[in-house]
């Protein structure tokens, strides 16, 4: 049986459609920040690109979720063409991009965008990049126009600041992540493998529309720890009563994913260092949270979370990043864990973060997870996702 799945009624609409579309006026919205960027930087026309289901950009200005390859050729006032790596994906990218002349690219998608962007406007035109172009595509592209620049950073920051229509797509991906958390707490036991605890992640949200973006698992025993964060990749280790599962999910809709992160622990309650790792996370992550209004700058955050240091613990992550079309600013670490130098910038309104207080031990046996992806509001932080806080127990009999 599926576990139950909470959806604001406002949103059911994008569901339960063959194919969720954004509003004519939000994408005519992107194709206006995009046009603003590139006059600003000084370029005439704009080459968008992705490649192994990887490049947002490509599906925020098209709606095409990118499979193999796909090249987009942009210009102001004009008609994106864009080019496509199998013949195969053709028919459905013309249905998902249909303002797009969506044409099969074969296997050089960047050079048929590049020979359209020269038959637009010539080998003396300024284009911009957005993508993560490889060096043979980029030499192509250099060849048949006057200057090639990179758009990245000014992409992402047309990414920071979600629109209305945006934080609904995150709502829809918050619960489908938020699903995968029930799941846990009402199947997850002693027996099962890290592959069947993944199992009754997905079966969670596949079919319900959710795709997955992330899900890593970590379990250990509690009383001889061996593991401090989540891993990447399953593996065939079982799950015994007294163990303890630290988990981080991202479970997207086209796109746009929530990412939650909880602890629980198995048959078992949790051994007072257990207990004192979460009790010192959900401090950081309350203390941190409450600083998310516009214009907070990012040492206030790091500052907030020292807690974690006052208690004698680290990270082993990111504390705070971006998220939402991309890992995007700020990424901070903590004060015993930098991740670089400190952005300059100040939160806004309608920014969505991750605040994911991974609380570790020094020598890194033993750590926990909790936290959730935030929209910044005018009045303060608001909750995309409405998995339980705290650290959870699973008990079967």
């Amino acid at each position: 049986m599926m576990q139950s799945f909470a959806l604001p009624d406002e949103h059911r609409g994008l569901t339960s459609a063959p194919y969720p579309r954004f509003s004519a006026g939000e994408m005519a919205r992107r194709r206006r920040a995009l046009a603003a960027v590139a006059e600003e930087v000084g370029v005439d026309r704009v080459l968008v690109y992705g490649a192994d289901r990887s490049g947002s950009a490509v599906q925020w200005l098209t709606g095409w979720p990118v499979t193999r390859e796909a090249a987009v050729a942009w210009g102001p006032d004009e008609q994106d063409s864009m080019f496509v790596e199998f013949a195969n994906h053709v028919p459905l990218a013309r249905e998902l991009a249909p303002d797009a002349d969506v044409q099969w690219g074969r296997q050089h998608p960047v050079e048929a965008a590049a020979d359209e962007l020269e038959r637009r406007g010539g080998r003396s035109q300024r284009v911009g990049i957005i993508g993560p172009l490889r060096a043979q595509a980029h030499a192509a592209l250099a060849a048949r126009c006057g200057e090639v620049r990179s758009l990245g950073s000014a992409y992402t920051s047309l990414r920071l600041r979600k629109s209305s229509e945006e934080v609904a797509w995150l709502r829809i991906g918050a619960a489908l992540s938020d699903a995968a958390i029930t799941a846990l707490d009402e199947n997850l036991r002693s027996g099962l493998t890290e592959h069947e605890v993944v199992d009754l992640i997905e079966r969670a949200y596949v079919p319900r529309g959710g795709s997955t973006h992330i899900h890593y698992v970590g379990v250990t025993s509690m009383a001889e720890p061996s593991r401090a964060v989540p891993a990447q990749y399953p593996s065939t280790r079982q799950v015994r009563a007294g163990d303890v599962l630290v988990t981080e999910i991202s479970a997207a809709f086209w796109g746009y994913a929530g990412q939650v992160l909880r602890t629980f622990t198995v048959e078992a309650e949790p051994t007072p260092l257990y207990q004192q790792l979460h009790d010192v996370a959900e401090a950081a992550f309350d203390r941190v949270a409450e600083r998310l209004r516009p214009g907070v700058a990012p040492e206030e955050l790091v500052d907030a979370a020292g807690v974690i240091e006052d208690a004698g613990f680290t990270v082993i992550d990111d504390l705070v990043h971006g998220y939402g079309g991309g890992y995007l600013p700020p990424v901070l670490g903590s004060r015993s864990r930098p991740a670089g130098p400190l952005p300059d910038l100040r939160l806004e309104a309608g920014m969505t973060v991750v605040v994911q207080p991974n609380v570790v031990t020094p020598d890194g046996r033993a750590g926990v997870q909790t936290g959730e992806l935030l929209l910044i509001t005018d009045a303060g932080p608001q909750r995309l996702h409405r998995a339980a806080a705290g650290l959870h127990r699973v008990e079967r009999s």
